[in-house]
């Protein structure tokens, strides 16, 4: 169609491009589209259609764009240490994906989140500026899910968990602060924390939890006045803070004046086992909660909920308001049709019992064909796994080796904020069926393991 067009000239009108290539108006239209989507055509109204003129003319004499003078002014990076974590957000579709944190298709609610978004695009409400704390409904949807005595004034929705993280790590701690991280604790937690320009002061993890004796001493010396945790399905290890731990780690955070982010995470992901208050009903004054649905619906749908109570709310209500205003409300109308439904509880319900099958699969299988993975402990939650290599295993090339067989996994190193206690992978099963979690542990038996080496 535009062979014989020149850069700069006019196209042929609809009728004559019918005509020309025996093709019905709706075809040529649709040709017209593609073509000006990729931007080798400009409609002008009431003009017509027109070959793009600057684009074909570097095609056409070959010009190339020097980009390199890009790299001097930028100057150097923070985000270069945290190009380790890229294949965790976009893994490569060559591979079977045991490092997936999201459900896969077969148990995301498509179908109940389709029949939400035609029903919310019937209201022209969602086009409108909502304020930045979000739509009230949402709000309280949240308030009344978390119980105690919030209400949806003390709610803020974002986009996503990791908006949440980020809001909140730089709205309570100053550039160039100290912020103390779980070790291990979720990688990209660890990315926030840096990029924002904060010190990050790593604290053990061991099978119950954050460790109160070090704790203590971690926040004697850097002076942090936040601390940021997953009480519950900790991400990667999978641990659950226990009640005595919660107990010690309140008292701390009273003694030494310290905010606690909560991040519950896998609220809706328990596979078994009795469930625990989160910590912020424990402590009001001093902890800031945060709950995403994305896990247990699907990666699209990227709503979360920040709730607090007293000044801080403020301060984080003004950073998302800064950070990108609000959150489209055709998201947040989906979002709670899906919440709000008859239907919600059946799809948790649903997906706890998969998730579980699954979880129980994949430990039983490791077991079997990769006997030299140590399983830390059996979650009652989450999507995940966390398995010790043995001694003198590099995990990085364990990953390498991993990927050369056709299987991507988590080297466990990029979750510790310092130097790993340890060599360990992640598994997670939440991202596939379970013929393709036996599939993927099939190809690791020929990692080519001997010895303790790869």
């Amino acid at each position: 169609m535009l062979e014989s067009v020149s850069p700069g000239e006019k196209l042929p009108s609809v009728r004559t491009l019918c005509q020309r290539y025996s093709a019905s108006p709706v075809t040529v239209q649709t040709a017209l589209s593609r073509l000006a989507r990729a931007g080798l055509t400009v409609a002008k109204s009431g003009d017509g259609t027109y070959k793009a003129n600057l684009v074909e003319q570097r095609i056409s004499l070959g010009q190339t764009v020097d980009y390199a003078w890009q790299s001097v002014a930028l100057g150097s990076s923070p985000l270069a240490e945290e190009s380790v974590a890229r294949d965790h957000f976009t893994p490569r579709p060559e591979l079977i994906s045991l490092s997936i944190g999201y459900l896969d298709e077969s148990l995301q609610p498509l179908e109940r989140l389709n029949r939400a978004a035609n029903r919310a695009l019937k209201r022209p409400q969602i086009w409108q500026r909502l304020p930045p704390e979000g739509s009230e409904e949402l709000r309280a949807f949240f308030a009344r899910a978390l119980g105690g005595d919030f209400q949806a004034q003390d709610t803020l929705i974002v986009s996503g968990g990791q908006a949440a993280l980020s809001s909140t790590f730089r709205a309570l701690v100053p550039l160039g602060g100290s912020i103390v991280l779980e070790s291990p604790t979720y990688f990209a937690a660890i990315s926030v924390a840096r990029v924002a320009g904060l010190k990050t002061v790593p604290v053990p993890v061991d099978a119950e939890g954050i460790r109160p004796d070090l704790l203590e001493e971690a926040l004697r010396i850097s002076g942090a006045k936040v601390l940021y945790l997953q009480p519950q399905f900790q991400n990667p290890t999978g641990v659950t803070l226990t009640r005595s731990r919660r107990v010690e780690v309140l008292e701390l955070a009273r003694k030494y004046g310290v905010f606690i982010i909560e991040d519950d995470y896998a609220h809706d992901l328990r596979l078994e086992g009795e469930s625990m208050p989160p910590l912020i009903l424990s402590a009001l004054e001093r902890t800031v909660y945060i709950r995403s649905i994305t896990k247990i619906t699907a990666p699209g749908l990227r709503i979360a909920a920040i709730l607090a109570k007293g000044p801080v709310l403020g301060r984080l209500k003004a950073m998302r308001a800064l950070d990108d205003m609000f959150v489209t409300g055709l998201t947040q109308e989906i979002a709670l049709e899906l919440l709000s439904s008859s239907s919600w509880k059946g799809h948790l319900k649903r997906v706890q019992s998969a998730l579980k099958a699954r979880r129980d699969f994949l430990i039983l299988k490791v077991r079997e064909q990769l006997p030299y993975l140590k399983l830390s402990s059996v979650p009652q939650g989450g999507f995940s796994l966390w398995y010790e290599l043995p001694a003198g295993t590099d995990d990085l090339e364990y990953v390498r080796s991993a990927a050369r067989a056709g299987v991507g996994i988590s080297a466990g190193s990029r979750y510790f904020p310092a130097e790993p206690g340890g060599s360990f992978v992640r598994l997670t099963y939440s991202g596939l069926p379970e013929d393709l979690l036996l599939e993927g542990v099939s190809r690791l038996k020929g990692v080519g393991y001997d010895s303790g080496h790869v």
